[in-house]
């Protein structure tokens, strides 16, 4: 499944899912658009794209939660610019320390976390999602957890902040269903071994869990024409076969 020609943007791209991904779909022969805050971070994945013979990815470093109504403009106006179009957009950003009460929440938290994620795949599907239109055809995939469907406790703003992601998916698949342009769907990882399941899950045993590149043929099948036609799907990376 070649994404040869395909301009994809990931945001979260030096966190764990993000990087993986960003190197899976490289791999592939995809374009990436390398998005995250942490400029080390995005060094250290274009140097493993890089180095494993992938085309040469963009950096975009970028606050999801700092950044203005303008400045996502900018970057989608720097992308229009550069690109023409684009083909896909993972949201791989996530924000969460550890489980906590909501007594113990405190509000800046409270809203911190929901900016990056929620509010920020809000800000740039609305900003992205001309330049998505410009394609042929187009995938934005949303990573969403368990929790979302469980309403764990302890989950504070993070498990809010993806039960509401999943709502938004839904209602951005069904209005974007006629065009039958662009596809939206959402991926659960359900346990891997990544650094959000370790500050999750601190004393858990890590080795018995799948790896985070366990998931690299779904992100490959969800940006390639072979997906062309799912939509509105909340997938389960544990039990879905391409």
């Amino acid at each position: 499944m070649s994404l040869s020609n395909k301009v994809l943007l990931i945001t979260g791209a030096g966190g764990g899912l993000g990087g993986t991904a960003a190197l899976a779909l490289a791999g592939q022969g995809a374009q990436i658009i390398l998005l995250d805050k942490s400029i080390p971070k995005l060094e250290k994945i274009y140097d493993a794209i890089a180095a494993a013979g992938g085309p040469e990815p963009v950096m975009y470093p970028f606050d999801l939660a700092g950044a203005s109504e303008a400045q996502y403009e900018e970057m989608a106006e720097a992308i229009a610019q550069r690109y023409g179009a684009l083909h896909g957009v993972l949201h791989a950003a996530v924000e969460f320390s550890a489980y906590s009460p909501i007594a113990n929440y405190k509000t800046k938290d409270w809203g911190h976390a929901l900016n990056v994620n929620l509010s920020a795949p809000f800000l740039l599907c609305r900003v992205l999602l001309p330049l998505l239109q410009r394609s042929e055809h187009a995938s934005i995939v949303f990573i969403s957890d368990s929790s979302a469907r469980k309403v764990q406790a302890y989950s504070g703003a993070y498990g809010v902040a993806k039960i509401a992601l999943e709502g938004f998916a839904g209602i951005l698949a069904a209005e974007l269903e006629a065009g039958q342009k662009i596809r939206v769907n959402t991926l659960v990882p359900g346990p891997v071994n990544s650094p959000l399941r370790k500050r999750a899950y601190p004393a858990e045993d890590k080795t018995a869990l799948p790896s985070m590149s366990s998931l690299d043929p779904l992100y490959v099948y969800l940006f390639s024409d072979a997906s062309i036609g799912k939509t509105g799907q909340i997938i389960d990376a544990q039990t879905f076969k391409p």
